[in-house]
């Protein structure tokens, strides 16, 4: 299956519903199950694979996005 530039904006993924991000405990890699989609059809499922440094950044990232409220200027 080809993807262009312009329809690579037509695939998203999404945490799998029916299973669990796992850890291997001697690599410290975190897995985490997507399913993909393309213009929200089904199309499959793949492991996000992170070192754990990986993770902690991401980890930090979205904690900041969550926790950060948007400033607006004063009126």
């Amino acid at each position: 299956m080809g993807v262009t530039v312009a329809g690579v904006n037509q695939w998203h993924a999404s945490p799998c519903r029916t299973a669990s991000a796992t850890r291997d405990s001697e690599t410290g890699e975190i897995r985490v199950p997507l399913a993909l989609f393309h213009v929200d059809q089904p199309q499959g499922t793949v492991k996000l694979v992170l070192s754990r440094v990986q993770a902690e950044h991401l980890h930090a990232t979205l904690s900041r996005m969550l926790t950060d409220r948007p400033t607006f200027p004063a009126q």
